[in-house]
């Protein structure tokens, strides 16, 4: 009970419970789906978002030529540039066209977006470097704070799915780097925080994103998880398609030990002295709090070095032990 207490003092803050609850999930296939299953322009059904699975939606487009790919993407940006499964390239095109009609996203224009979904505060998934298949892969899943609008902040170089992408791909160059700000994220220090509803429905994304690499022939990748995103990538652990499953400043992964996790992948964690982290108390109980510190000797992670990090965010920082450790795991080099 005092550690219930404890957690609810943490999680509410300074700020007041309700500045950081009530974030509303954005689940199901993205929009203008019903206009996409309506089309007939090919003589057949096209593959359903709501059900097809990756590997389906990978097949549906080896079926068709160059032409017929390009009209579908123009026709049904915003589908086409959320399948998971489909070719990479032409999402990035299909994505390209969405912004275009969406002024509040503009800073995104011209760069390679893998996912682009509007609704709510706005989602959104960037490739840096080459997803070719054969290529090492790397994924960069966010904690709380991020949407499409946020997600690169320059006040917080190193803080931010694209910033820590940014300074992975420039550790370990021969990977590519996805930030995955694919998820409803919490917003402040409140409820939802503490919960696990939107890093359930979050887990739901990042495991189709990885089945969809798999689809594409992509190699499994090295996932990092920060903060709240460790919560996401906890419980979608025994369904990620991942080598590695990197977490740091983690609050918890609603796990007690790696095995808990029911996954094949390996898994790392870091947690330097600085990170406020460490005064959120590690418990589950009542639905609150997300339980053993991943870092923890008792929760079986591999150590990652991190005892020149600053604060909560300076994990992907240049010149630290931690970056250089997380390049040599996307790397395939870390042992």
């Amino acid at each position: 009970m005092t550690a219930l207490v404890l957690t609810t003092a943490v999680v509410a803050g300074t700020v007041g419970w309700a500045a950081g609850s009530g974030e509303r999930p954005v689940t199901g296939p993205p929009p203008g789906s019903g206009a996409w299953r309506a089309d007939t322009s090919l003589g057949r059904a096209l593959p359903d978002p709501a059900t097809a699975t990756p590997r389906d939606i990978a097949a549906f487009f080896r079926t068709l030529g160059p032409a017929q790919r390009r009209d579908l993407a123009h026709r049904h940006p915003s589908v086409v540039g959320n399948l998971d499964g489909a070719p990479v390239a032409l999402r990035y095109e299909a994505n390209a066209t969405a912004l275009r009609h969406d002024a509040r996203f503009a800073h995104l224009a011209g760069r390679r977006i893998l996912a682009f979904d509007p609704r709510g505060r706005g989602q959104v998934a960037e490739v840096f470097g080459d997803l070719a298949p054969g290529n090492r892969v790397a994924v960069v899943v966010p904690g709380s704070d991020i949407d499409a609008g946020s997600y690169d902040r320059r006040t917080d170089p190193y803080g931010t799915p694209a910033g820590m992408a940014k300074q992975l791909r420039a550790a370990a160059p021969g990977t590519a780097v996805i930030a995955w700000a694919g998820y409803t994220t919490p917003v402040g220090v409140g409820l939802d925080a503490a919960t696990g509803e939107l890093a359930e429905a979050g887990a739901v994304r990042l495991a189709r994103l990885t089945e969809g690499l798999a689809a594409l022939g992509t190699p499994a990748p090295a996932v990092f998880c920060h903060s709240y995103g460790s919560v996401v990538c906890g419980l979608a652990a025994p369904r990620l398609r991942a080598r590695d499953l990197v977490v740091l400043g983690s609050p918890g992964m609603r796990a007690g030990t790696v095995a808990e996790l029911g996954t094949d992948a390996r898994v790392w964690a870091a947690k330097d002295p600085s990170d406020w982290i460490s005064r959120v108390p590690n418990v589950h109980l009542l639905g609150l709090g997300h339980g053993t510190d991943p870092a923890s000797p008792e929760f079986g992670a591999r150590p990652v070095p991190a005892t020149d990090a600053d604060g909560h965010t300076g994990y992907f920082a240049p010149g630290t032990e931690s970056l250089r450790t997380f390049a040599a795991i996307a790397g395939g080099d870390a042992r």
